[in-house]
Order: structure tokens, then sequence, then C-alpha cells
């Protein structure tokens, strides 16, 4: 008895496990499939910001030409979605609207959902000063590498003395120091009592 049990036991995780094995070795374009490429673009160079439409009508489809949809990146709104998941919590979702097209854009990929609206705050003002020639790139590992290339960021690391390998030269113990304290100014965000110049310009609709 004790035998046919065990014997039960093993067979469905080791059918499980077969099945989805054939599946990942052998059908992998059924379950996985390439990214299709970007879905938008923020140019500091241009100051534009494009759109890529993979469905472009049917035109992706047919003949593979990606729609593109270029604007200025300060004809872009930000806003901030609000909704409840299904225990009843409230997510915030920052987006940006151009101003005179029906053309939204999430950003996820930048600053996933969260109960927080600070975190969405911090990136509004992040792709703010990215966007923003006139001062130098957001100083973050991910565009230490870059920042000799970039006119404005390389005067102003010259000027200030910043060590071209500032961050990854750093200990790890400085590090987690600097993640801890980086994390603690995001989550106290708050641009919430700003003055909205847009607001003498436009007339915003619910």
């Amino acid at each position: 008895m004790f035998a046919k049990e065990t014997t039960w036991y093993l067979t469905v995780p080791l059918a499980c496990w077969a099945i989805g094995s054939l599946v990942v070795h052998k059908f992998t374009n059924w379950v996985v499939r390439p990214s299709k490429g970007p879905l938008w673009e923020f140019n500091r160079r241009t100051g534009m910001v494009t759109v890529f439409d993979y469905d472009n009508m049917g035109e992706y489809q047919r003949s593979g030409t990606i729609g593109e949809f270029t604007y200025p990146f300060y004809e872009f709104d930000a806003y901030i979605s609000s909704g409840p998941d299904r225990q009843g919590l409230i997510w915030h979702q920052l987006h940006l609207v151009h101003r005179y097209h029906d053309l939204a854009i999430d950003l996820r990929p930048i600053v996933p959902k969260d109960s927080s609206m600070a975190p969405h705050f911090a990136a509004w003002d992040f792709l703010q000063n990215y966007m923003d020639i006139g001062h130098p790139l957001p100083d973050i590992p991910l565009f230490e590498k870059h920042r000799a290339n970039d006119p404005t960021t390389a005067a102003h690391d010259r000027r200030s003395g910043r060590p071209e390998r500032y961050w990854r030269d750093m200990d790890d113990e400085t590090w987690e120091t600097q993640l801890k304290q980086n994390l603690g100014r995001v989550n106290a965000y708050d641009i919430t009592d700003r003055l909205n110049l847009m607001a003498r310009h436009v007339r915003y609709i619910d």
C-alpha cells in the first residue's frame, strides 16, 4: 500500500515536470515570444518623445512596418491613475499623456505600481531632469558610463571634480548606505504643493 501511494505521489510531479520540460525545450516559440521592440523613446539630445505602434492599422502584421509618433517632451503631461486591486488596496501608476492627441505612455517599466504616490512623483522629476539638457544627467549607476558623452554632464563633472567611476568603484558598505538614503528620499518625495503652471493655459476635464 505504501509503495503504491509513493508511486502515485511521485508520478504526478514527474509527469508535470516532463510536460513542462518538453514544452520549454521543444515548443519554445509557443510559450516564449521575443519582444517586438521598444515601446517608447525619450531622446535627451533632441528633446523628442517617440511612441512605437506595433499594431499600426495592421501594417505591422502585413509588412513589419512600425508606426511612430514623435512629439516634443514639453507637450506631454504627467498624471497618476489610481485603482483598487482584488483585495481593495489602492495602487497608483504614472502615465504621460500627449496634450493634443489621444496618446498615452504607461511608465510601468520605469516605476511600477505602488501603494504610495511618492515614487511616481520622483519618477516624473527624474524624467524632467533627464530631458533637460541644461542640467547634467541624473547621477545614477545606469548613466555613469554615458556621462562623458553628454556635454552638459561632462562639464558639470569637470567643475565638481566628480570621479569618473564614482558608482563603479564604490565599496559594498557605502553602496548599501547610499541605497537606503536614496530610497528614503524617494519614499518621502512630495510635489503636491508646487504651482501648476499649465493650469493657466489649459482646462482639465475629468
